[in-house]
């Protein structure tokens, strides 16, 4: 929470003197906050390892925990993932054919003497092409500088918050996030509310086969049309001796809010706030449910409590903050993080949500629901 730190520039991507301010920045070795169609990013240099490193810093993330990198669309996005990957299985490229520029992120090996920082030091590196006008503004600024100015590949961007928490998505949510952090040094590029809400799928093409390695926008089934291979899921080719990469958002606990995230069926939730009724009469000392007639004893406040779910329930008596859950898997994803920064915000200890369908449409927000639970 800001704290009385100069606050970070909000710039419109329609000024392009905010586009150039931004170009110039990154090429100079800053950060900026860059809107993508998933969340907001932390950008920088991929290929400046003390810029990189900021991020690391800025985050306070392991710096062994990789970076994906985004690039421009021109080509089919094939010049800036050629500078970064040694090279590109077929089915990868049947993937950036279907799916580029949008919400999915590859891994791919990686060319030896690039971007080793923003890869968390591992032969592989991870690369995208978002969607969003305004990222690819500024990426195809950066890659087509004018005459005497280097290009840059591209753009190293985790999610624009402190490691592990709830991802940003607007231009807000990043300023109050590392306002105390970066205060005025910081560009943030508002490109309005992300569209999908949450990050990447992300494959691993490193292996042969497409391994899923992280649920997003995009779903198994989709991926598997578009290169015609079936995916294969990490368990599997571990069983077989054969280690994952390490990719971005693939920590068991991830995504957190302040408040305690609870995931609970619906009969589950609602036996929860039938039983957070009869705390709250304990703690006011109602006689029926006394379990002695001696005096009762003071019993501490009940905690605020926050519910985020699709069935009808009945609410307690006792307050909670009740917020409904789409019931559409898209509209709930591109509404999760806001939702849990909204509830955090409540000053609520616990956020008990209902558990998302088995469904692979709901594999994105069920797998960031379970990480935030972690």
């Amino acid at each position: 929470m800001h704290s009385g730190a100069p606050l970070s520039a909000i710039v419109s991507p329609a000024d392009s003197l905010a586009l150039d301010r931004c170009a110039a920045a990154l090429r100079a070795g800053a950060l900026v906050g860059l809107p993508t169609e998933t969340v907001y990013g932390l950008a920088a240099d991929a290929d400046n390892p003390v810029a990189v490193a900021s991020i690391f810093a800025a985050k306070g993330r392991p710096a062994d925990h990789p970076l994906i990198v985004h690039v421009a669309a021109f080509d089919g996005g094939m010049s800036g993932v050629s500078h970064y990957a040694e090279r590109i299985p077929a089915f990868a490229r049947q993937l950036m054919a279907a799916f580029w520029p949008g919400p999915l992120t590859l891994i791919l090996p990686r060319r030896a003497g690039v971007a080793a920082a923003a890869a968390g030091g591992q032969d592989s590196i991870g690369v995208r092409c978002p969607a969003h006008p305004a990222a690819q503004a500024l990426l195809g600024l950066l890659r087509h500088p004018g005459d005497g100015v280097p290009a840059v590949w591209g753009l190293a961007a985790p999610s624009a918050n402190r490691f592990g928490k709830v991802s940003p998505t607007s231009a807000a949510h990043v300023q109050s996030e590392l306002a105390d952090s970066l205060g005025a040094g910081l560009l943030i590029l508002d490109g309005g509310a992300c569209a999908v809400g949450i990050e990447s799928t992300i494959i691993d093409c490193t292996r042969g086969v497409p391994v899923l390695l992280r649920p997003g926008g995009i779903g198994r089934d989709q991926i598997a049309q578009a290169c015609g291979c079936e995916l294969v899921a990490p368990e599997t080719l571990q069983a077989q001796g054969h280690q994952a990469p390490r990719a971005s958002g693939t920590l068991a606990s991830h995504y957190a809010p302040s408040a305690r995230v609870r995931l609970l069926s619906a009969a589950a939730l609602q036996q929860a706030l039938e039983q957070r009724d009869r705390d709250a009469a304990m703690a006011c000392g109602h006689p029926a449910l006394q379990a002695s007639p001696a005096q009762p004893q003071p019993q501490p406040p009940l905690p605020a409590v926050a519910v985020y779910a699709r069935s009808p329930l009945r609410l307690p008596a006792s307050p909670v903050v009740w917020r409904q859950m789409p019931s559409d898997a898209a509209v709930a994803a591109h509404e999760l993080f806001s939702v849990l920064r909204e509830l955090d915000a409540q000053r609520v200890s616990q956020i008990w949500v209902e558990t998302p369908p088995e469904d692979p449409r709901w594999d994105g927000v069920r797998d960031r629901l379970q990480r935030a639970a972690a």
